[in-house]
């Protein structure tokens, strides 16, 4: 059974070498996408995701995850979290029950003080300088400024997909606004029978399409990873050009059952894969004539 990850963006890079490694020993899935998530939200470098992410309008940084589980379809999710260490970690453990697999706000405090999660304030004094310097030009900022959620999906040796998100949303975002990241069906969606797929961009168009969701149930039907991902995206992108004129920022990665992926975008947009045939490599897509083109990123990575 082939071992495989894909991970939205340079900043994955480390963490889907992390996965692989865990894949390669024949660790599952499910460790290799929160192992790999974790260690970017970790990194302060990275002001969209964990430690470092930016702020809200109010200087408050909030924190959004989701984990899902592709042998059972249990996912868990959290949002509007704030004062702890790793949301992804936190929303794989809610998949293990029926019922309270979402949590927000003080409840998703509440739940992760109470089972022990490591606590942490993310407001770096580099984010807290970003925020003093940008916060005077609130609206002049565009929606997708200092917003790019990391996106893991894995796959393991016993066929097991999974999928896993982790973002601090969009900079000077109006306090409680929550965007497709930790939402099943739009941010993340996996199902070991067929693939997985997973969406970074601008929420509010990601949620009109519940783009995950979309893209894993073309591939049901037959279409390839690459398929799904460039007709999932595109689909949503001339609807919501035809109804509103424009379409924001969107991007969408999918991993098929057999370890092969794929990648649809409307933006230039770099991505990380592994497998074991040809180790962990970085990417660079772009749209172009309705297609995506992806390339070898030569670029100096940073």
């Amino acid at each position: 059974m082939a071992k495989a990850v894909i991970a939205t963006w340079k900043m994955a890079l480390a963490g889907a070498e992390r996965a692989m490694n865990i894949l390669e020993k024949g660790g599952t899935a499910a460790d290799a996408a929160t192992e790999g998530v974790s260690l970017v939200e970790d990194e302060p470098s990275f002001h969209s995701v964990g430690y470092g992410g930016r702020p809200d309008r109010t200087g408050h940084v909030v924190l959004d995850g989701g984990f899902m589980d592709g042998d059972t379809l249990h996912f868990g999710a959290v949002a509007s979290l704030e004062g702890f260490r790793s949301p992804v970690r936190i929303a794989r453990s809610l998949i293990k029950g029926d019922a309270n697999n979402f949590l927000v706000g003080e409840g998703a405090a509440l739940y992760a003080e109470t089972n022990g999660f490591e606590k942490r304030d993310n407001l770096t004094d580099e984010a807290r300088e970003i925020y003093d310097r940008e916060k005077e030009r609130i609206k002049n900022l565009s929606a997708y400024d200092g917003h790019d959620t990391v996106c893991f999906l894995t796959l393991d040796e016993h066929g097991t997909l999974c999928a896993a998100t982790s973002t601090s949303g969009l900079f000077m975002k109006e306090p409680g606004r929550v965007g497709d990241t930790p939402v099943p069906g739009s941010g993340f969606y996996a199902d070991s029978e067929t693939g997985a797929a997973a969406a970074t961009g601008m929420g509010e168009e990601i949620l009109k399409g519940a783009l995950s969701y979309a893209a894993v149930s073309l591939m049901e039907q037959g279409y390839s990873a690459t398929e799904a991902a460039e007709a999932a995206l595109g689909r949503l992108e001339t609807k919501l050009k035809k109804r509103n004129g424009c379409a924001q920022a969107m991007s969408l990665i999918t991993l098929a059952k057999d370890g092969t992926w794929g990648v649809g975008t409307n933006v230039e947009f770099p991505f990380v894969t592994g497998d074991e045939e040809n180790g962990v490599r970085l990417w660079i897509a772009r749209p172009e004539n309705g297609k995506t083109v992806i390339e070898a990123y030569e670029k100096e990575i940073g």
